[in-house]
């Protein structure tokens, strides 16, 4: 009974400390979301308008920084929007490091180690789930991954 108690907690820690990655990753949108529904709740929007509000705003901030990933043709204008979704999930990468290391370290210098190791991790994942979840340029799926010269190739057949 020992052992299940203790493989439990290990899965409940892992599905805990994935489940705040992934928030941590999508952090613009969900403090966009977090204000404009606390906003329309203290507006006397109710509780079911500001959780719409909150879903709608959230929702429409990824979306947008996913078209304007996509749209961008300079790499300058990529950059800015990836760092624009990336730099606050690294803070809160970092935030959420801090902490669950705090849990089981003493020394300040490994935890602070620790939660710079996280926001890496979690800025650089949001930075490729934006640049993931944009269409392709060709809108071919896998094919947008040939080179030049198959394309060449391809090209001649025709």
């Amino acid at each position: 009974m020992l052992a299940l108690g203790i493989v439990l907690s290990i899965v409940g820690l892992c599905f805990f400390c994935r489940l705040l990655f992934t928030l941590a990753i999508y952090a613009l949108p969900t403090f966009a979301g977090l204000t404009a529904g606390l906003a329309s709740f203290h507006s006397e929007a109710g509780v079911p308008g500001a959780i719409t509000v909150g879903l709608l705003v959230g929702g429409a901030t990824l979306a947008f920084g996913q078209l304007a990933f996509a749209g961008a043709r300079t790499p300058l204008i990529r950059a800015i929007c990836g760092l624009l979704y990336g730099v606050p999930a690294a803070i809160a990468g970092y935030q959420v490091s801090f902490a669950l290391a705090g849990i089981g370290m003493v020394g300040n210098v490994w935890q602070t180690a620790f939660a710079a190791v996280g926001a890496v991790v979690s800025g650089c994942t949001a930075f490729s789930r934006l640049a993931l979840l944009t269409p392709s340029a060709d809108a071919q799926g896998t094919r947008s991954a040939s080179s030049l010269a198959d394309r060449r190739l391809h090209d001649q057949g025709r």
